[in-house]
C-alpha cells in the first residue's frame, strides 16, 4: 500500500503519515489498513484528502471575494487590492485567508487555508489557493516551471529601453529594513522577462512574466531599471492622488491541475485604478 500511495498517486510522505492515522485516512473495499497492507488487484482503494481538522489557526471571518473557479481540489480567485493574503500583524480577521474559511464554511467545505503562491497586499488579480495539502504540494512543485506560468501587467514611469528584454539581477533584504529588497550580488538568482504594451502621459503599460518567485520581485526590478511602478511607496514615489498602490496586477494565470493533470488557464482584464494612469 505504502508503495501505491507514493509511487502511483504521488503521495509525499508527510502526507501519507498524516492520513494513515485517521479512521477513514485509508480505506481497501471500505475497511481500515495500514500502509504495510498488500492490496489485490479488484479491490478499490479510498484515501481522504481533505482537512479532518483546521490547523492553520485562521479565523473565518466575511470579506470580498471574486471567484473565478473551485473544485474539491482548489480555489482561484481575483484578490482585489489592499487586500493582504496572510493574516499577520494588524491584519487577523481582513486577510484572503479569512475570507476563503468563511466561504468555505459557508459552502460546508472542512478545507483549510493552503496558499500556493502568493501576491503583495497591494497587488490585484489572480492567485490560487490549494484546498488540502496534497494540491497544495502538487501545485507548488509546479511553480517556477513550463506548467505554472503567471503574467502580469504594470504601470511604470517612463519608457523602458529596450521596449522588451530580460531583467536577470539577484535579490535580497536591503541592510537595516525588514521589508525592503533590493539587487544586491550576494543575493538570489532573480529573472523578470518584460515588453513594453504601450506609452501614455510619460506612463507605460508593460507586460511581466517571472521565471522566479522572490519578494517585491518586478517592483524592485523595474526600480532597478530606472522606471519603478507607478504609485510605488518604497522602491519609487508615492502619489495617492494617482494610484493608492503599486500599478501591479496578476492578469494571467495558467498551471495544470494537481490531480488530473488538465491544462487550466484564467485571465482577468487590468482594473480600473490602473487603467486610469494611461489616459491621455
Amino acid at each position: 500500500m505504502d508503495t501505491i500511495l507514493k509511487k502511483r498517486l504521488g503521495l509525499s510522505g508527510t502526507v501519507v503519515r498524516r492520513i494513515k492515522w485517521w479512521p477513514d485516512g485509508i480505506l481497501l473495499d471500505g475497511q481500515r489498513v495500514q500502509t504495510d497492507a498488500r492490496p489485490q488487484v479488484g479491490q478499490l482503494l479510498s484515501v481522504r484528502l481533505d482537512d479532518l481538522e483546521r490547523r492553520s489557526g485562521i479565523v473565518p471571518a466575511p470579506g470580498p471575494l471574486d471567484l473565478v473557479y473551485e473544485d474539491e481540489d482548489l480555489i482561484v480567485v481575483n484578490k482585489a487590492p489592499g487586500v493582504p493574503v496572510h493574516p499577520g500583524p494588524g491584519h487577523y480577521n481582513d486577510t484572503l485567508g479569512n475570507f476563503l474559511l468563511w466561504h468555505y464554511d459557508l459552502e460546508g467545505d472542512s478545507a483549510d487555508f493552503h496558499p500556493v503562491h502568493r501576491l503583495d497586499r497591494g497587488t490585484s488579480g489572480l492567485l490560487v489557493a490549494a484546498k488540502h495539502p496534497h494540491a497544495q504540494e502538487i501545485l507548488k512543485r509546479q511553480l517556477h516551471t513550463e506548467g505554472f506560468r503567471r503574467t502580469y501587467l504594470a504601470v511604470c514611469e517612463g519608457r523602458p529601453e529596450p521596449p522588451s528584454g530580460l531583467i536577470s539581477a539577484p535579490l535580497g533584504p536591503k541592510d537595516g529594513s525588514l521589508v525592503e529588497q533590493m539587487v544586491r550580488p550576494d543575493g538570489k538568482p532573480a529573472r523578470t522577462r518584460y515588453r513594453v504594451l504601450s506609452a501614455h502621459s510619460g506612463r507605460s503599460l508593460l507586460r511581466l512574466e517571472l521565471d522566479t518567485g522572490r519578494t517585491h520581485q518586478i517592483r524592485v526590478h523595474m526600480a532597478y531599471l530606472g522606471h519603478p511602478l507607478t504609485g510605488d511607496f518604497l522602491y519609487g514615489r508615492e502619489d495617492r492622488t494617482l494610484i493608492s498602490r503599486p500599478a501591479l496586477h496578476s492578469a494571467e494565470l495558467s498551471f495544470l491541475h494537481p490531480l488530473t493533470g488538465r491544462l487550466l488557464s484564467f485571465s482577468r482584464p487590468m482594473p480600473g485604478d490602473m487603467a486610469a494612469l494611461l489616459s491621455d
